[in-house]
């Protein structure tokens, strides 16, 4: 596990100048935010789960011990997720290749990715992050948005929404330490072996687990300014 950014970080310019904010949150879902904060982030799409479904889950959280709920509604969602519920818009080879070039395009300049998985409905991302991770995961976000939602018809995505793809917030957790760290890549690399979707990790062509897989270079250009990066212009 590294707690220091990779040395390409150095040749970093014009990154966003603002602060980390520690300890905040936006909703239910708490979130820490510090450089060089090793992280492990889950974002999904917007139809991902049903509302009905969190709404139950709500109901059986507030049966629980306070010291419970997260863990349980950790659990629960994943399991949720992991059933591939709603369009799976991330299961188009097309899409998937966008998203996995947006998660890599920054690779060592706004953060360090240690590992990473595209499901059909969701992603996970292991990284070190070297600006605010509120605006990478916005990021990448941004950009796989408006193109999935530029081709919903023409590719047969499914995305039943016509003006935003991705669930507002998203969940993450610090790494705190070696052990953490090892159990969480391998937690990224078995999901879709979980989830029922290959039979060895390395099979799954979307996550870091299998040989290391060239950028498609096709992030569209306007990714600098989702990220905080100099325009082009």
């Amino acid at each position: 596990m590294k707690n220091t950014p990779s040395p390409k970080a150095n040749g970093d310019v014009g990154a966003p100048s603002e602060s980390p904010k520690e300890w905040y949150s936006r909703g239910y879902l708490p979130h820490r935010d510090a450089k060089e904060l090793l992280q492990a982030v889950t974002f999904r799409l917007a139809d991902s789960l049903p509302h009905e479904k969190l709404t139950l889950l709500e109901e059986e959280l507030s049966n629980l011990p306070e010291n419970q709920r997260s863990t349980h509604r950790r659990k629960k969602i994943e399991q949720w997720l992991d059933a591939g519920m709603g369009c799976c818009a991330l299961r188009h080879p097309k899409l998937a290749e966008q998203m996995r070039d947006s998660l890599l395009h920054f690779d060592g300049q706004r953060y360090q990715v240690h590992a990473w998985c595209i499901m059909p409905n969701h992603v996970h991302v292991l990284m070190e992050t070297l600006t605010p991770i509120a605006r990478i995961v916005q990021g990448w976000k941004s950009v796989t948005a408006r193109w999935a939602l530029a081709r919903n018809e023409e590719l047969k995505l499914g995305i039943p929404h016509t003006n935003h793809l991705w669930m507002r917030d998203y969940w993450d957790r610090y790494i705190r330490n070696d052990t953490h760290f090892e159990n969480a890549v391998l937690y990224i690399h078995q999901n879709p072996v979980k989830a029922g979707l290959c039979q060895l990790a390395e099979d799954w062509p979307w996550s870091s687990a299998g040989p290391p897989r060239s950028s498609s270079a096709s992030t569209p250009s306007s990714a600098n300014e989702d990220v905080g990066a100099p325009s082009s212009s």
